[in-house]
């Protein structure tokens, strides 16, 4: 971001526009850099002098100083002097009380006297007295991340970041609204969700794009977003906030932006969209998961950690409410099928709060939903009857009540899966394990379970064709160890050497610590 003295904004008609620099502006960048580069081991002062001579060229030096602004955190700044500053001038000015400093002579007196002190020279100690102001700092090293076009990218987004400093309100629209309500939360803005028709007459227009049950249309989705205390009086306080939610909006494909600004006192508006250049120059890390309390990160934590066959995403996209958006906590997404479940998380909030999501579970229609309930807030009742299931819950919420409330899902999708499947399975492999079977056809293990693949026969969790086990009946034999037989399994890709074993009629006998052999069953 810049600072607001650097801000270029046109006023034009009552609006707020940002004036953002073109490939016209590549060359002044280069010189910029250029002037950077070139002054490596020179004191600050003179790079300000070269860079007040390109001002003088260019049409508009806050333009120069824009630049200048955003290389300056690429450089590493020193102070160089041969005697330690703080310390030349304590001694020196000593000095100076006892000449009586008034002529050049006289300073000279002084300046011998402290080098004297300082055990230096007269001229290392002139030279150190003021080496630690900003202006005669050495520029060391200036490492730029950006090549002149990318250094005017970067200076169009940090433009627009600064033109959001005195924003009262934002309003977005994005492909994805999921990842600015999640920025949102991080960056602790309030914010309201809203589809199709807004309250306040703004319509939603834009492409089209879903994301599972009750997506809807993505660009329906407004994202009104505004400082805590919006509501009382305006504020400058979370301007530098909109600023940085910025760069999560500029990510995204296809995005608008309708800001109102506080102007000195004069309400503006400022609109910006993908069609802008404003975009965030070089990789950004990959953010981790943002919870809104520890009950949801212990929840996420634990269930991740288990082997379901349903995956956990978090804060999926909005789901219609009744003209708004609603955001649940987390979705459920079956890995076997184009299937989701919704999860919401009611913790101990305030009776206007519960208020205000009861309704919002009431609007939610078509889609599956279930509701962890702190048990203190006594609604799992009404939650039922709003046909969502109710998983309440005091302190951390039971994996095990999840996982049942999950279960008649997994049996219908197993069902209907099974159903699909040929009446006959005829896989090539002479073995193959179930799970690589259902695999194959796209469906859990369950769904496989009661196949009919008469190629094969069933040992333990694996399927093998009869000549293979024909053929290991000759090469396993009673005395052998066990990790002979395990051996000559490995080379049959046979992993389940116990079931195996037992359909050639064996037995696996232990001797203490020492391995096992090979026996007959009797």
């Amino acid at each position: 971001m810049l600072t607001k003295d650097l801000l270029r904004v046109s006023r034009r008609g009552g609006g707020y526009s940002p004036q953002f620099a073109d490939a016209n502006h590549e060359e002044l960048a280069a010189s910029v850099l250029g002037c950077y580069q070139g002054h490596v081991g020179e004191p600050r002062e003179r790079l300000q002098e070269a860079l007040t001579e390109l001002e003088r060229e260019s049409d508009d030096f806050k333009l120069v100083r824009g630049f200048a602004k955003l290389l300056d955190r690429d450089a590493s700044w020193e102070v160089q002097s041969p005697v330690n500053p703080e310390g030349a001038r304590r001694v020196a000015f000593a000095a100076g009380e006892e000449v009586g400093v008034v002529t050049a002579a006289e300073r000279r007196q002084a300046l011998d006297r402290a080098a004297d002190r300082l055990d230096a020279t007269p001229e290392a100690v002139e030279q150190s007295l003021y080496a630690d102001l900003d202006r005669r700092e050495i520029l060391a090293t200036v490492d730029p991340r950006w090549e002149p076009a990318e250094l005017v990218a970067r200076y169009n987004l940090s433009l627009a970041q600064t033109a959001l400093f005195d924003a009262t309100e934002v309003r977005l629209r994005s492909s994805d609204p999921r990842s600015l309500v999640s920025a949102t939360k991080r960056l602790g803005l309030m914010y309201e969700v809203y589809s199709g028709e807004t309250g306040d007459g703004h319509s939603n227009e834009g492409a089209s794009g879903s994301e599972g049950a009750g997506a809807g249309n993505r660009r329906d989705w407004e994202l009104v977003v505004t400082g805590p205390d919006r509501l009382f009086r305006s504020t400058r306080r979370y301007g530098t906030q909109f600023a940085r939610l910025l760069r999560t909006v500029a990510k995204t494909d296809n995005w608008q932006l309708t800001a109102t600004i506080d102007d000195r006192g004069t309400e503006r508006t400022m609109e910006l969209s993908d069609d802008d250049p404003v975009a965030v120059p070089g990789a950004e890390p990959i953010a981790e998961d943002q919870f809104d309390s520890a009950v949801e990160a212990e929840f996420a934590t634990r269930f991740r950690s288990l082997d379901f066959d349903w995956s956990l995403v978090r804060e999926p996209a909005p789901l219609e409410a009744g003209g708004r958006g609603m955001i649940p906590d987390f979705a459920f997404e079956y890995e076997h099928a184009d299937f989701r479940v919704f999860f919401e998380i009611m913790g101990f909030w305030t009776p206007e709060y519960v208020a205000k999501k009861l309704g919002q579970l009431d609007a939610v229609e078509g889609v599956e939903m279930l509701v962890a309930v702190d048990e203190s807030l006594g609604v799992g009742e009404e939650i039922e009857a709003r046909d969502h299931r109710a998983i309440t819950y005091s302190g951390s919420i039971r994996l095990k009540d999840v996982r049942n409330a999950l279960r008649p899902y997994e049996a219908d999708l197993t069902a209907a899966a099974a159903a699909d499947l040929p009446d006959e399975l005829r896989p090539e492999a002479d073995v193959i394990t179930l799970a690589a079977l259902a695999a194959e056809h796209g469906v859990s293990e369950a769904a496989v379970e009661d196949a009919t693949v008469p190629e094969h026969e069933r040992v333990g969790r694996t399927l093998v064709r009869p000549a293979v086990l024909e053929t290991l009946a000759g090469e396993i034999a009673a005395g052998m160890s066990l990790d002979e037989a395990e051996t000559v399994l490995d080379e049959y890709g046979i992993e389940d050497a116990s079931a195996t074993l037992s359909a050639l009629g064996y037995r696996v006998e232990w001797e203490g610590l020492g391995g096992g052999t090979i026996r007959e069953r009797e």
